[in-house]
């Protein structure tokens, strides 16, 4: 995969001290195998909503970045997901002050941020920080007029200060890569063999400001599908923009959980609840026999809380990059048991 990306002229990659595995996987993959100019790479630093993460450890993680990836230094790194539950933490943490430390340093070039939260938030860490070089957010075409997520405000104010965007989630976590039925109709109808995540990301890429659309494939054939489209990048006609126009009223006529299974909400829950599971399986329910929507329910939840187990807590709703309303979903979830 990192090779074809290459190969095509692509530079920006993405990793982060949260995700798993990723930065020895960037190790072995790009860094051990590219002259460090080829390309441009990007980390984050994370504070934890429920305080998980203290000042120290969070000051600590680009050294064990740096250390998984061995890159030497970050192109880009992002004070990460920030939301209404955990925007004071940075500032208690000093967080904003250490990242320049670090550019100064020369252990990042570039820093920014990457946002999950209202518009208003976003206006004000901007004024606050207006030295902030990029910010990452969340648009796609089932999102940017989401009241939920803000993408379309997001991105206009990230215009009108004159910050690059990086676009995350442009196919929502998979769900536009694989749409519910009325949206692969309408763009079966246009016949032009494209997949369904094209549509995604050149909706995405065909805006203006951006710095990079990560499009988070997870396979060979998924990086050849976005080079086939992506390597000699045409932006969207008048008729493809009225297509996904159509694509998002259906969107909009649906009642699915409109869940990323980004498992934000599942690392505190003191039941152990696998919530994007039991959302996975609301959604599937609708069409499917009750013996086969009970078995996978079942299976989900095998040693594992199930939705009525719920205390209401409220630590996953702070926590979901979606702003759902968890605990009422889990709540009609009950039905599934």
């Amino acid at each position: 995969m990192v090779d074809l990306f290459i190969q095509a002229g692509g530079t920006y990659f993405d990793t982060a001290f949260a995700y798993p595995g990723s930065e020895e996987a960037i190790r072995k993959a790009l860094v051990e195998r590219y002259p460090r100019d080829s390309y441009t790479l990007a980390s984050k630093l994370i504070v934890q909503p429920n305080g998980s993460i203290n000042e120290e450890q969070a000051k600590a993680e680009i050294t064990t970045s740096l250390e998984r990836s061995g890159a030497g230094y970050f192109d880009y790194y992002l004070v990460h997901a920030i939301q209404r539950s955990n925007y004071k933490l940075y500032d208690e943490y000093g967080i904003w002050d250490y990242v320049k430390q670090l550019k100064e340093k020369g252990l990042i070039k570039h820093y920014g941020f990457s946002f999950h939260a209202d518009p208003e938030l976003l206006e004000q860490l901007l004024q606050k920080h207006p030295d902030a070089e990029f910010v990452q957010l969340q648009i796609n075409y089932a999102d940017w007029d989401n009241p939920g997520v803000g993408a379309r405000r997001n991105y206009e104010l990230c215009m009108a200060h004159g910050k690059p965007v990086v676009v995350m989630e442009p196919v929502k976590g998979g769900i536009l890569a694989d749409p519910i039925d009325t949206v692969k109709e309408i763009f079966d109808k246009e016949n032009n063999g494209m997949s369904y995540a094209s549509w995604a990301l050149r909706y995405v890429a065909s805006k203006e400001n951006l710095l990079a659309v990560l499009s988070g494939m997870s396979s060979l054939e998924q990086m050849k599908d976005n080079l086939s489209f992506m390597a000699d990048f045409k932006p969207l006609t008048e008729h493809e923009q009225e297509v996904i126009n159509q694509a998002i009223k259906a969107i909009e006529g649906d009642k699915s959980i409109a869940c990323t299974a980004c498992h934000y909400c599942t690392k505190g829950c003191p039941m152990n609840i696998p919530i994007p599971e039991i959302f996975g399986v609301q959604n599937r329910k609708k069409g499917s026999p009750e013996f086969r929507t009970r078995r996978e329910y079942t299976i989900v939840t095998e040693g594992k809380g199930k939705a009525s187990d719920c205390i209401q807590c409220g630590q996953c709703e702070a926590a979901c990059p979606q702003h759902l309303p968890i605990i009422e979903l889990l709540q009609e979830c009950q039905s599934l048991e």
